[in-house]
């Protein structure tokens, strides 16, 4: 097996200069690196990654962390588009990435330092976490280079990349009032959900902007999932007849909500308007098509990825990072009649 020995003798120069040159070290000659890289390839040496982080006391592994990740965050492709991204960048780099899921439960048996020492990464991606998981603190007081996905929190060893959640909200409602509704009901996620909280204080703002009180008998929590939104919606429609229009905070809780309404003789849009949140694949193909508010996840992940190897590489501090929305006009929203 080749060696770095074996690279200097015949490029005629000191091992300690192949192990800089190959390393990436900025004080060895332009000319010299590459006699050093051309031999390398010439004699198709294959460093030894187990023993080169041992010495920098650095794996060159990331670890992507999901909290939930389920058959049903697999359905509506958000998660997976989020990984996409994520993917795309670490392999522009040198780094490994790894995947590991957790939950609630998981996180009281193992804590986030021990996860992260087990699995020797240098810096991990977090996604999916609620605001009462074990590890959001554990997180924030760890020095393990850290960055969030749609948690909007940081520290000096935590950044973050997220939508901005309360304006793509904002316009999601204000779409349905520029349509003539004022008695605009929503299907919200779950309280322990940072996103949540920050569509509902976008659903508030946008009434606020038509002097339309706040009712709290209007919101409903579906819980991101289609089954637990199509029950709410028919509690919701059931309760307050007067609802002419629907603001889910995901596509596939508006999904859920099209099928209630459809299975209570109300037809979309002509009887009730629904908006959804994301622009999933599923929210152009279903009838009718849904009007939403669209955010790049591949660029949320790929955000990410680079926020974090820019903090471990060149000892960047943390960002925080917000993208932008688009609302998409599509089939399922109406003016009222």
């Amino acid at each position: 097996m080749t060696t770095i020995k074996h690279i200097a003798s015949q490029a005629g120069v000191s091992v300690t200069t192949v192990s800089r040159a190959l390393n990436g070290y900025s004080d060895v000659n332009a000319e010299t690196r590459k006699k050093i890289e051309q031999v390398a390839k010439e004699l198709n040496y294959s460093p030894n990654s187990l023993a080169r982080s041992l010495v920098r006391n650095q794996s060159e592994t990331l670890g992507l962390l999901v909290s939930g990740f389920n058959k049903e965050s697999v359905k509506d492709g958000f998660t997976v588009e989020v990984m996409s991204g994520i993917n795309s960048y670490i392999a522009e780099t040198q780094y490994d990435l790894v995947l590991f899921n957790t939950d609630s439960s998981k996180q009281r048996k193992k804590t986030y330092t021990q996860l992260c020492r087990e699995r020797r990464v240098d810096g991990v991606i977090l996604q999916g976490i609620k605001t009462d998981d074990p590890y959001l603190k554990e997180v924030m007081d760890s020095n393990i280079p850290c960055v969030f996905i749609d948690i909007p929190v940081s520290s000096k060893h935590v950044g973050y990349v997220s939508t901005d959640n309360v304006e793509g909200a904002r316009n999601a409602v204000l779409h349905l009032l520029e349509l003539g509704h004022r008695n605009i009901g929503m299907i919200n996620g779950h309280k322990q959900a940072f996103v949540s909280k920050e569509r509902l204080e976008g659903y508030k703002l946008a009434l606020q902007e038509y002097g339309i009180s706040f009712k709290d008998q209007l919101v409903k929590d579906g819980s991101f999932g289609e089954e637990e939104a199509y029950r709410e919606t028919m509690s919701l429609l059931k309760e307050q007849p007067d609802v002419t229009s629907v603001f889910c905070a995901s596509d596939l809780m508006a999904i859920g909500a099209i099928s209630a309404a459809k299975q209570l003789n109300y037809r979309v849009p002509e009887d009730l308007s629904v908006i959804g949140y994301d622009d999933i694949p599923l929210s152009s193909y279903i009838s009718p098509s849904l009007t939403t508010i669209s955010q790049d996840k591949f660029a949320l992940g790929y955000n990410a990825a680079k926020m974090l190897v820019k903090m471990l590489k060149y000892q960047q501090p943390p960002e925080q990072c917000i993208l932008k929305t688009e609302l998409i006009i599509r089939s399922s929203t109406s003016a009222t009649s």
